[in-house]
């Protein structure tokens, strides 16, 4: 399987089903399903985007899902996202599909006048895309030592005036107001 064999596009309410067993999958240890779920039923604002299998038949098989959620920070007019969560089916993992997903997501952002976003995840991973780790904006929930790096964002086109960065901490919506999500 090559990356160029799927389809990239917005998530529909009949993807659902398939969005929901392909955590489990990806994710064996971990139960992203009550965000997940959170974040479709949340609908406003996140741009969710599916990766299909362009060669199975009678229709796609849904391979990959990630979920970009819009954000805020007191004090400025940013427009802000969060990336996450990103799930790629076991059988199609290091193929480039999770990066195609991420690559696809940042460009309708940046299209639509994101200016920054933010992920809490491997930096090994998300610094091949660019994201570097973020000190003037804090997550909403304080992380552990260990993860410090971890915490990282990625500035789309103009992010920011010279001499000007953005400080504070990051306002997420409702699905991402647990602190169990921030902590090991």
């Amino acid at each position: 399987m090559t990356a160029d064999r799927f389809d990239i596009r917005p998530s529909r309410p009949a993807d659902r089903a398939a969005i929901e067993t392909l955590y489990p999958q990806a994710f064996p240890d971990e139960d992203l399903l009550p965000v997940v779920r959170d974040l479709l039923d949340h609908g406003e604002g996140v741009l969710s985007l599916v990766a299909a299998a362009a060669s199975a038949e009678p229709a796609p098989d849904l391979v990959g899902h990630v979920a970009f959620t819009p954000c805020s920070l007191a004090g400025t007019a940013e427009r802000l996202s969060m990336l996450a969560p990103l799930a790629v089916a076991p059988a199609w993992q290091r193929q480039g599909l999770g990066r195609a997903l991420v690559r696809e997501g940042v460009r309708r952002l940046a299209e639509a006048g994101v200016t920054r976003v933010f992920v809490l995840g491997d930096p090994a991973y998300y610094g091949r895309f660019g994201f570097e780790p973020e000190r003037g904006v804090q997550p909403p929930y304080p992380l552990p030592e260990e993860w410090h790096d971890a915490w990282q964002s990625l500035g789309l086109g103009d992010t920011g005036r010279p001499g000007s960065p953005l400080r504070g901490t990051l306002a997420v919506p409702e699905p991402w107001r647990q602190p169990a999500l921030w902590a090991p």
